[in-house]
Parts: structure tokens; C-alpha cells; sequence
């Protein structure tokens, strides 16, 4: 007990300091959190022992936590209203940066589980680092924000159907038993969003307290209630929680907010520090280059999918490549899929440390340069002088008597 307290006061006042570390710099605290997993991990410089398995259970929580406080950013008008108009934006991102993933998982010989992990790795933009980046670069009313904020959501919902999938796969369900998984959790998507739309107020009315610590207890443990129903239903615990947030609505939903982000984010950056624990250091050079290479190229897509999806809502080509340089950061969402998978595929997990690493990094530049390299890229076409091919009409022109004056 004595080295348990000593091993967690030591981990979460790293974590303290290196969030403010990331706060003075104006960057995302995940990749420093990454990094002091694989430091103080099997093959790093400190392994912890003593609070292995509390870390291992503060992650389960972080990740229930990551999608409880997603959920109630969103009420189900929003949801049903973003699924009817950008539907089509959400296909295109689904294709441009799912199946990269994908492909490269099955060139590696990983096998077609793998390859659905790696897809949910490169396709998911991460919400919390573009919100801050967007607020930080001070775009919240730009015209793109509302086409970026679209994209994210549809990954969010979409994660309610991908994670059940992956779930089941990793469970070695089988084709009728994916299939019942699958109409399990569809089913009860649509049950939820009915249940929000025409009784959410019904609900967070019987949820609410004036009492900050009764609506805290109420909310945290109906929210651990059904994610641990979800898992035993093999629909994802995750997805549970992010039902439960969906639900509430209103004046609950904000307070439940204001209490939940502190837990939320002190268990969040215990998840990214247990996920940095359980890869180890020497693991990740080997798949750096193809990090590397997977993380420029969906960047790439990324880009090409915000500039689509603001193309489709009408804005002009300046918030089009503000759109696209957004969405290409990865964050919270890959590393929980690669942790889930990293089971199955072992590589999966140093893959995933070394490419979200890389795009946390690169995503708040993107943002905020994507758009002025394009605009300069498209004026150096604009000015640049035609080209004069060897004895065509151009070079005539010049030898034209009439072209000799001044």
C-alpha cells in the first residue's frame, strides 16, 4: 500500500506538471502523457509495479469518462439534424481515411481484425485537440466551424456502430453472432436518439438535483451501471456511456459537465499514461517509418475530406483548406481503439503510440497553416509565366517585326 500511494502521487503529479508544461506552450498535453507511459513502462526507464492494476482500471474509467462528456456535448436533435445533412461528407471521410488504414494492415500480413483496428486508428480525427485548436486559433464563429464540428460528430456516432463491430471481432464472435452484435447495438442507437428526442426532458428531469454531489453520484453511476451492461452485451462499454450523455439534455446535462470534466480528465490522462505503460519503447522504431508514411498520407486525406464536406455547405476555398488542416490531429479515440486491439496484434499498439504522436503534433500546425500555403501555392500559379514551347507560335510572336518596339 505504502508503494502504491507513493508510485500514484508520483505518476499524477508528473501528469499535473506536464499538462501545465503543454498549457504554457499552447499544445496538446496527450503525446507528453504517451511519452511518460513509455518512460516509466515495461522497457522504459522506471517500470511501475505497485500500481499496475490501479492504473490498468483508472484507464477503464478514463475511457467511459472520454465518451460520457462527449455524449453530452450532443443532444439527439443535433445528431438526427447533422445525419440528414451531412451524411454524404461522412462516407467520403469514412473512405478517404478508414481504408488507408486498413489497406496498410493487411500489406503487413496483420490479418482482417487488425486491419478493422487500424482503420478506426486512422479514421477518427481527434474532437478534444481540434476544439482546442479551433477555440485557440480564435475560429469558432468562422463559417467552416459548423462543416468541421459535422465531420466530428458523425465519427462520434459512428464509433456507437464501429465499436460493438470491433468488439466482437476481437472476441472471436462469428459471422451470426457479429450479426446479431451489430442489430443489438443499431437497435439500440435508435432506441436512445427516439427515447432522447421524445422524452429527454423527462429524463434529465428525473436525473437533476440541485445538490452538486447527488447529481454527481446519480449521473457517475448510472453511467458505470450501463457501460458495465453494454460490455456483458458485448456492445462496448464506451458506447454505453456514450448513450447515457446522449440521454440527458438541458440544464443536467451542463451541470453533469461542469462536475464530470475534472474526473474526466484527470482518468483520461491516466488511460494515455497506461497506454504508454503497456508498449514498449524498444517496439516502436521498427513500424516508425510506417507511422511515418501512414500519418503524412492520411493527413493528406484528411485535408482533401474537410475541403469536400465544406465544398458540399458552399463556403469559398479559404475556409475549405481551414476545414481540411483542422480535422487531420488524431488523438484519444485511436489510442482507445488500438488499445482494445493491441491483443490481437502486438505491433498494433507501438503503431498507433508513433503515428498519434506524430499527427497530435502535426494537427495544430495543419490548422493553421494549410490555408496560407494553399493560397500561396495557388498564387505561384496564378503568376507564373506559360510556358514557351521550342518553335511554336510563342517564339513567332517574338520574332515579329511588329513585337520589335519598346
Amino acid at each position: 500500500m505504502t508503494m502504491l500511494l507513493i508510485e500514484l502521487g508520483a505518476v499524477i503529479l508528473a501528469l499535473g506538471i506536464l499538462g501545465r508544461i503543454a498549457g504554457r506552450v499552447g499544445f496538446s498535453p496527450i503525446p507528453l502523457y504517451l511519452l511518460a507511459g513509455l518512460a516509466f513502462g515495461h522497457g522504459g526507464l522506471l517500470p511501475l509495479d505497485a500500481s499496475e492494476e490501479f492504473v490498468a482500471t483508472g484507464a477503464e474509467i478514463g475511457v467511459i469518462l472520454l465518451l460520457l462528456l462527449l455524449g453530452l456535448e450532443y443532444t439527439a436533435a443535433d445528431l438526427v439534424s447533422t445525419l440528414k445533412t451531412q451524411y454524404l461528407s461522412g462516407v467520403v471521410d469514412f473512405v478517404l481515411n478508414a481504408l488507408p488504414g486498413a489497406a496498410v494492415a493487411l500489406m503487413l500480413g496483420w490479418g482482417p481484425v487488425a486491419a478493422v483496428a487500424l482503420a478506426g486508428v486512422t479514421w477518427i480525427s481527434s474532437s478534444g485537440v481540434i476544439a482546442k485548436v479551433v477555440g485557440d486559433l480564435g475560429r469558432l464563429g468562422n463559417r467552416e466551424t459548423p462543416v468541421i464540428l459535422g465531420i466530428l460528430v458523425l465519427e462520434d456516432l459512428s464509433m456507437a456502430v464501429y465499436l460493438p463491430i470491433l468488439t466482437a471481432l476481437l472476441a472471436g464472435v462469428g459471422l451470426a453472432g457479429g450479426s446479431i452484435t451489430l442489430l443489438i447495438s443499431l437497435g439500440t442507437v435508435s432506441i436512445v436518439l427516439f427515447v432522447a428526442l421524445r422524452y429527454g426532458r423527462v429524463i434529465s428531469r428525473a436525473v437533476s438535483s440541485d445538490n452538486p454531489e447527488m447529481l454527481l453520484l446519480v449521473v457517475l453511476g448510472l453511467t458505470l451501471l450501463v457501460a458495465g451492461i453494454a460490455a456483458k452485451l458485448q456492445v462496448s462499454a464506451a458506447v454505453g456511456a456514450f448513450l447515457v450523455g446522449i440521454a440527458l439534455s438541458g440544464e443536467v446535462a451542463h451541470g453533469a459537465r461542469n462536475l464530470l470534466s475534472p474526473l474526466r480528465d484527470l482518468f483520461a490522462a491516466v488511460f494515455f499514461v497506461f497506454f504508454g505503460l503497456s508498449t514498449d519503447p524498444a517496439d516502436i522504431p521498427p513500424v516508425l517509418g510506417v507511422a511515418l508514411a501512414l500519418a503524412v498520407f492520411t493527413a493528406l486525406t484528411k485535408v482533401l475530406t474537410g475541403w469536400y464536406a465544406a465544398r458540399r455547405a458552399g463556403i469559398k476555398a479559404a475556409g475549405r483548406w481551414r476545414a481540411g488542416g483542422t480535422l487531420v490531429a488524431r488523438g484519444e479515440f485511436s489510442i482507445v481503439i488500438a488499445g482494445l486491439a493491441v491483443g490481437v496484434e502486438p505491433r498494433l499498439g507501438p503503431l498507433a503510440t508513433a503515428y498519434v504522436l506524430i499527427l497530435v503534433i502535426l494537427g495544430p500546425i495543419a490548422a493553421r497553416y494549410t490555408e496560407p500555403v494553399a493560397k500561396k501555392l495557388s498564387g505561384l500559379r496564378k503568376t507564373a509565366p506559360p510556358a514557351i514551347p521550342a518553335g511554336g507560335p510563342a517564339e513567332e510572336r517574338l520574332d515579329d517585326p511588329a513585337n520589335t518596339g519598346s
